[in-house]
């Protein structure tokens, strides 16, 4: 157990998914965190209200990990895995409790703005963002968005209230086109027009507490950290149904995600030669290199040389 530990100890302090396998080879549990290290540490302390989990620790010999670029990455990689594959210490086969959602952009004249949807729709004059997990997240994302640029009173038959409220906030059907572009380009994660929104999301918030609006400034702070959530990088669950494999190599390792459907839904690692490995790390899209390489090299850095962690061909989802 202490040498299982240690191999927790080598996981970074980042977000990802984690799984555990016994002396057999057999994965006894997934899971997610903001931290890797941090959590799948916390399985050798005082488990406190996860007392449950104990005897699954107590057979666990081996430790890998998936690093993420997000929170909300490791998210969706976690849902696509545990769907794919339940292993029998983990409760929830629908792999979290999230909703699937999407943002609608609409600029059109009669009903311009942004909203939460549950799956695209072919209607005319609207372009959809997503998938995002997290429909009360994205809800608040979507009113930040929204208090910013509020395209939504920007229509061109605006009428009763909602033509005080564009006079209240200054906008016109001229301004309907540019803000829908600011829009579309702080949600496909443009970082100058995220950082543009976030800088005035915050000058709101930190107006707001110095005049001890503290409700309306927490509010804010939510719509920040849900933005945060909707514009990270993630690409485990894609829009369009694409069907590829991801490999890296490190240290006679070889990490192989499958990408089915646009989900990245398999992860197996075994040992191999550079030449044998060539092949397929070649054929990796170009976009996925830098993700294949850093979990190859953190597999192969979690490959204890002990033996019952050792090198052997692993199976996993």
């Amino acid at each position: 157990m202490d040498e299982t530990r240690e191999l927790a100890l080598r996981l970074p302090a980042a977000p990802g998914v984690y799984r555990f396998s016994d002396a057999g080879g057999r994965m006894l549990y997934l899971g997610r965190a903001v931290s890797l290290r941090r959590r799948v540490v916390s399985y050798w302390g005082d488990l406190r209200d996860r007392r449950h989990l104990a005897p699954m620790v107590a057979r666990t010999a081996r430790v890998e990990a998936v690093v993420c670029d997000s929170a909300h990455e490791a998210a969706w990689l976690e849902r696509n895995l545990l769907r794919a594959n339940l292993p029998p210490w983990n409760r929830a086969p629908s792999g979290g409790q999230e909703k699937e959602v999407w943002i609608r952009l609409s600029q059109s004249a009669r009903s311009p703005g942004v909203a939460v949807v549950h799956r695209p729709s072919s209607s005319p004059g609207g372009r959809h963002f997503g998938p995002y997990l997290g429909g009360l997240q994205v809800r608040r994302a979507v009113s930040g968005l929204s208090r910013v640029l509020p395209v939504g009173y920007a229509g061109g038959q605006a009428a009763g209230t909602r033509r005080e409220m564009a006079r209240v906030l200054g906008v016109s059907a001229a301004e309907r086109d540019e803000l829908a572009r600011t829009l579309a380009a702080v949600l496909d994660r443009d970082p100058a027009a995220v950082a543009a929104v976030r800088e005035r999301l915050s000058a709101r918030r930190d107006a707001a507490a110095g005049a001890l609006a503290f409700e309306f400034a927490a509010r804010l702070q939510d719509e920040l950290e849900a933005l945060a959530w909707v514009t990270a990088e993630q690409k485990v669950t894609r829009a369009t149904p694409d069907d590829f494999d991801v490999c890296g190599w490190a240290d006679g390792l070889l990490v192989r995600f499958t990408v089915r459907g646009g989900r990245l839904s398999g992860w197996t690692q075994r040992a191999c030669g550079a030449a044998t490995a060539g092949r397929d790390v070649a054929a990796t899209p170009p976009e996925w290199a830098g993700f294949a390489r850093r979990n190859a090299e953190l597999a192969a850095r979690l490959v204890s040389p002990a033996g019952s962690t050792g090198r052997n061909d692993r199976d996993g989802l």
